[in-house]
């Protein structure tokens, strides 16, 4: 097949990788901007199709960009942690449609951080690679694989956890997606879904709030994620930055 890859952070990297060493074709790549890409100097260190192939996923509503894609010929389009959203017209350029690897048991979670809500939430932990459509995360489900959320966990060994089942998962399931005939079925009803702005609200701890200790603990783990900043309080006209260690032991015997 020729393939198209909407690829991004380290997931994306180690999948444009596993792609390399198979017997598809990779026609292009999407890229987000330089100021918005992570892993980007790996990512075409791996492949760099030339300046002709290599799109700005900024720009994918843009007339030029889609005829230019199209032009490629692709069959079938790998996204993985790519944050435009794909409209119809350039769906409509891949025959075999777009998967898409996201790191949420879907249909929970769907949109941003996963690996927040699964711990403040208590919702399932997971990956799932899915079809693309119109709507954030709502296609049909291909593949998925429950991670397990562990007490001492914190938003970023879970972010890690989800990685790795992630490309796990990928490399199981490509061999089906290649061969023509992958599982595919709609997506439970439910689930859940979060912005951006929805981590910004539970970053900011109210000291007069009354939470339960459980409440406010799974806040500032899932919230500790060095180097980026977490969860605050705000105090005298300063900002108060708060992140956890949490040291696994066994209890005691009684």
């Amino acid at each position: 097949m020729r393939l198209v890859c909407f690829v991004n952070n380290w997931t994306g990297w180690q999948v444009l990788d596993y792609l390399q060493d198979q017997e598809d074709e990779i026609a292009g790549l999407v890229l987000h901007p330089p100021d918005r890409r992570t892993f980007g100097d790996e990512i075409l260190s791996t492949f760099d199709p030339g300046p002709d192939a290599i799109f700005d996923g900024s720009k994918l509503r843009d007339p030029g960009v889609i005829e230019a894609i199209g032009n490629l010929e692709p069959d079938l389009g790998v996204s993985v942690l790519f944050d435009y959203i794909l409209r119809k017209p350039m769906l409509d350029l891949f025959p075999e449609g777009v998967v898409n690897l996201h790191p949420a048991y879907l249909p929970y979670n769907r949109g941003q951080y996963p690996n927040v809500w699964s711990i403040v939430e208590g919702t399932p932990a997971g990956t799932t690679l899915h079809y693309l459509d119109e709507g954030i995360d709502t296609g049909d489900v291909i593949a998925q694989r429950r991670v397990e959320v562990e007490p001492a966990d914190t938003g970023e060994t879970l972010y890690r956890k989800l990685e790795r089942a992630g490309v796990d998962l990928f490399r199981d399931t490509w061999p089906l997606i290649r061969a023509g005939d992958p599982p595919r079925f709609p997506q439970p009803e439910g689930g859940t879904s979060h912005r951006t702005a929805d981590v910004e609200r539970i970053d900011a701890i109210d000291p007069d709030r009354r939470y339960t200790a459980r409440e406010l603990i799974d806040v500032l783990r899932a919230r500790t994620f060095p180097p980026y900043d977490g969860a605050y309080f705000d105090v005298n006209g300063r900002r108060i930055h708060l992140r956890l260690e949490l040291t696994e032991r066994p209890c005691p015997e009684a």
